[in-house]
C-alpha cells in the first residue's frame, strides 16, 4: 500500500528521492569547527529563531491591528487587554525584536573579533550588516505602528534626520512620510514596510547569508585552519541549536510576563512630549548627535555605515601594508567603546 502510494505521488510530483536524501545526508555531515560547542561562538542559529518567531507572532497581531490614526492606539490595547492571550503575543513580538537586535549584534562582535570574515567570506559579512540595518528598520518602523505620544514623536524626528542626508535625504523623507508631515500616510507606509517589504528582504538576505555559510562552511579559528578538530552537524550541533530555541523561548515568555509591553499615551500631534526618546538600541546615534550638529552627525554616521559594510575588504587591504599588526582589535575595541558609552550616557541622562 504504501509503496503504490509513494509511486502516486512521484508521478505527480518527480523527485530524484536518492538525490534528495543525499543532499539532506550532506547537510548532517557537515564538519563543524570544534571552537563551535562553546555557545558564545554559536550565535548564528539564533537570529534566525527569533526572526521565525516575529514572523509568526507577527501574522497573528495583524489580524487585530487596524493601520489608521484614529484606531491604530485603540487596536493595540484591544491586543493587549481583551485578545485572548493577546497580550503574551504582543509581548513575545516586543521582546523578540529587542532580542533579535542584541543577536544580531553579538554574532558580529564574535565574527568581528575573531576575522571570521576573512577570504572568501567577505560577502557575508557585507549582507550580515545589511541584515543588522534591515532589523533596525524594521524595530523602528514597528515601535512607530503602536502610534503611541513617545513612538509618534520619535518616528518624527527619526524621519526628520533623513534630510540631511545629501542629494537624496528631501526625497527618502517625503517618501517614508508620504508628504512633506507625519500624517495617516505615514502610518500606512511604516506598516506596508513592516509587514510585507522589509521582512520579505530580510527573508532574502538570510537565505543569501545560510546559503554562503553552508558553500564555505564556518570559518575556522584564525591561525588554527589545519589543527582545529570537528564534528558532524547532527546531531550535536542541531541539538545545541535546538536547546538555544527553547532556551529563547523561555527566556521571551519570562520578559512577556514580568514585564508586558506597555500602551503609553494616545498620540497627540498637537502637543509635544517634555522627553523624547527612541529604543535603546537607537540611544548611541541619538546621544551622538547630542554632541554634534545633525548634518555633521549624520555625515559621521554614514562614513562608520559605510567602513563598517566593507571592512573586510579594508581589513586586508590593511594588513598588506601591516602584516604585524591587528588592526581590526584597535578599530574593533574603539567602536564598542564608543558605542556603549554614549548608550550608557543616554540610559542615564533623561
Amino acid at each position: 500500500m504504501s509503496g503504490k502510494v509513494k509511486e502516486w505521488f512521484l508521478e505527480r510530483f518527480p523527485v530524484n528521492t536518492e538525490s534528495t536524501a543525499n543532499a539532506v545526508n550532506e547537510i548532517f555531515k557537515e564538519p563543524i569547527p570544534s571552537h563551535m560547542k562553546y555557545w558564545y561562538y554559536a550565535l548564528g542559529a539564533t537570529p534566525l529563531i527569533l526572526f521565525l518567531i516575529q514572523l509568526v507572532t507577527g501574522v497573528l497581531l495583524t489580524f487585530y491591528y487596524i493601520p489608521s490614526p484614529e484606531k491604530a492606539f485603540e487596536s493595540v490595547r484591544y491586543i493587549s487587554e481583551e485578545v485572548r492571550m493577546g497580550f503574551y503575543i504582543r509581548g513575545l513580538h516586543r521582546w523578540g525584536s529587542n532580542l533579535m537586535v542584541i543577536a544580531i549584534f553579538l554574532h558580529m562582535v564574535r565574527v568581528f573579533f575573531t576575522r571570521g570574515y576573512r577570504k572568501p567570506r567577505e560577502l557575508n559579512w557585507v549582507i550580515g550588516v545589511l541584515i543588522f540595518l534591515v532589523t533596525l528598520t524594521l524595530c523602528f518602523t514597528g515601535y512607530s505602528l503602536v502610534y503611541n505620544q513617545l513612538s509618534y514623536w520619535a518616528a518624527t524626528v527619526g524621519t526628520n534626520m533623513l534630510k540631511e542626508i545629501p542629494l537624496v535625504g528631501t526625497m527618502m523623507l517625503e517618501f517614508l512620510r508620504g508628504g512633506t508631515e507625519v500624517t495617516a500616510n505615514t502610518l500606512t507606509r511604516f506598516y506596508n514596510l513592516h509587514i510585507i517589504f522589509m521582512p520579505l528582504f530580510l527573508l532574502m538576505l538570510l537565505a543569501v547569508h545560510i546559503v554562503l555559510v553552508r558553500l564555505h562552511g564556518v570559518s575556522k579559528l584564525e591561525g588554527k585552519e589545519n589543527e582545529e578538530k570537528t564534528y558532524p552537524f547532527f546531531p550535536e550541533h542541531f541539538y545545541h541549536t535546538l536547546i538555544v530555541g527553547l532556551f529563547i523561548l523561555v527566556v521571551l515568555s519570562s520578559l512577556t510576563i514580568i514585564l508586558p509591553a506597555g500602551l503609553g499615551e494616545q498620540a497627540n500631534p498637537a502637543v509635544t512630549p517634555n522627553h523624547i526618546k527612541p529604543e535603546w538600541y537607537f540611544y548611541g546615534v541619538y546621544s551622538l548627535l547630542k554632541f554634534l550638529p545633525v548634518k555633521f552627525g549624520i555625515y559621521l554616521i554614514t562614513v562608520f555605515i559605510i567602513i563598517g559594510t566593507f571592512w573586510p575588504f579594508i581589513d586586508e587591504f590593511l594588513r598588506k601594508k601591516l602584516p604585524n599588526v591587528k588592526l581590526h582589535y584597535f578599530f574593533g575595541s574603539l567602536f564598542a567603546l564608543l558605542f556603549l558609552f554614549f548608550t550608557i550616557y543616554e540610559m542615564i541622562v533623561y
